[in-house]
């Protein structure tokens, strides 16, 4: 579990009355490099944050996400890339729904993607990735991503550890040159324990309007719970860069997690200062009332 040295209520004051003195979720952050250890991360924690307030702050977040993301949409110079990765059922779609809620649907694109086609397969793993990534103005969101190649490959051996290593400095390169080039990478897991993905399975079950959701070979997957976390721990220690970070979202209570993701993407958007473009003409040679 996470250990802080801020009680309930210093905890409350720094995220909802001085914000930008300090980002309650860089507790979440991955280090760079530095070993990671999944098991003592608290997939249920919530740094005793109350839901009502949580919601306010949610609200506010995607207030602030849509005038920046109109006003990137306008600079049309730079973009941002959400990368989310999770196992099933940690809530991947229900997230992005919360997050892109009220957006203009002519800046956002979300980008899926299944297993490789034979075209797919027939390039390098990162082919299909790059023709996705945004263009300028825009907001696209990866519900799961190039991750999946040293993820899913890692943990039913259909590459090489060796190959599976030089993946992950070609994916900070890949990273690095879409930084580069205007392009804003934000990662976020969403973590939860293999009780939470049962008792979700559960529901989908129980409920005939959620069948849809259920497959079974998830099941089969279930079984390989720590192969997978010890693909994740790697990923993500590996590809943690200071242009492209990690963080690692509580997600086993739907309120706080959509909050943590939409504060991080707020955050990433002001920080990058999107204008709206100058008028290439005279304003003052116009006047409103006078158009017909």
């Amino acid at each position: 579990m996470y250990f802080c040295s801020f009680n309930k209520q210093q905890k409350y004051n720094i995220f909802i009355s001085n914000p930008k003195n300090m980002a309650f979720y860089d507790l979440y952050r991955v280090a760079p490099d530095k070993k990671l250890s999944l098991k003592k991360r608290n997939p249920a924690d919530t740094l005793d944050f109350e839901k009502e307030n949580a919601l306010a702050k949610l609200a506010e977040n995607i207030e602030a996400i849509d005038e920046l993301q109109t006003r990137l949409y306008a600079e049309d110079k730079r973009s941002v890339l959400l990368v989310i990765q999770a196992m099933d059922a940690a809530g991947k779609d229900s997230t992005i729904k919360a997050i892109t809620n009220g957006l203009n649907p002519q800046g956002v694109l979300v980008q899926s993607f299944k297993a490789p086609t034979e075209e797919e397969k027939s390039h390098d793993f990162l082919w299909r990735i790059h023709q996705k990534t945004p263009q300028k103005g825009h907001i696209t969101i990866f519900n799961r991503s190039h991750y999946e190649d040293v993820l899913i490959v890692r943990v039913h051996g259909w590459a090489s550890e060796k190959l599976i290593k030089k993946r992950y400095g070609q994916i900070n390169d890949f990273e690095r040159l879409l930084h580069e080039h205007g392009t804003k990478v934000v990662k976020i897991m969403l973590h939860i324990s293999p009780a939470y993905q049962l008792a979700q399975f559960k529901e989908r079950l129980e409920d005939p309007k959620k069948h849809w959701k259920f497959n079974p070979a998830d099941l089969e997957e279930r079984k390989l719970w720590d192969k997978y976390m010890r693909s994740y721990e790697l990923a993500l220690s590996r590809c943690s860069t200071e242009q492209a970070p990690w963080y690692v979202v509580p997600a086993e209570h739907k309120w706080f997690r959509t909050l943590v993701v939409s504060q991080i993407l707020r955050d990433a958007l002001e920080k990058m200062k999107p204008r709206y473009p100058e008028p290439t003409f005279d304003p003052t040679q116009f006047k409103a009332d006078q158009l017909v």
